[in-house]
């Protein structure tokens, strides 16, 4: 891992003091998802979270709530993986992981200006939008339509397992 995504990867409860002191100068922003299979709608959701804020704190499902969202046989790749892939967006600031199955807690202990959710949600569909309302926050939809999906990559690799010619397989 190199050193600026080592940089950026902390644990939450490590990360809380730093915000309180920065809470009153700084737009806080929460964007959460499991990012099991990156592809350009997820950096896409997330250079659009970092635009409603000043700082861009990302929350990685944890390798069992992954599955217990997604099922067998996701993640496809570990948390420390996909904790350093997303690490390695310029949008991004920090990035921890987190357990439970929505971002409730998480948003509870964090209380970001704002919540950002992708485009396969509106602000009325998501889930934690009472949370995020009780203490005052703000949640909000970004990045461009849902025409990408891990799941839908990940099936048609199942459909085209060669890749495609046999002249490219080695790539």
């Amino acid at each position: 891992m190199d050193m600026i995504s080592k940089r950026k990867i902390w644990v939450l409860s490590d990360l809380l003091p730093y915000l309180e002191r920065i809470r009153d100068v700084k737009k806080i922003v929460l964007a959460n998802g499991c990012f099991d299979l990156v592809h350009v709608g997820h950096l896409r959701y997330l250079q659009g979270a970092k635009n409603l804020g000043d700082i861009l704190i990302v929350g990685i499902n944890s390798d069992s709530s992954v599955k217990a969202l997604k099922g067998d046989p996701r993640p496809l790749a570990g948390e420390m993986e996909r904790a350093e892939l997303i690490a390695g967006f310029e949008c991004v600031d920090y990035v921890f992981i987190f357990e439970d199955l929505t971002a409730d807690k998480v948003l509870l202990q964090l209380k970001p200006h704002v919540h950002a959710k992708g485009t396969d949600y509106t602000e009325d569909s998501v889930p934690e939008r009472e949370t995020v309302s009780s203490y005052g926050g703000i949640t909000a939809v970004t990045g461009d339509p849902k025409d990408h999906s891990s799941r839908d990559i990940i099936r048609r690799i199942a459909e085209h397992p060669s890749g495609g010619s046999s002249e490219h397989a080695d790539e």
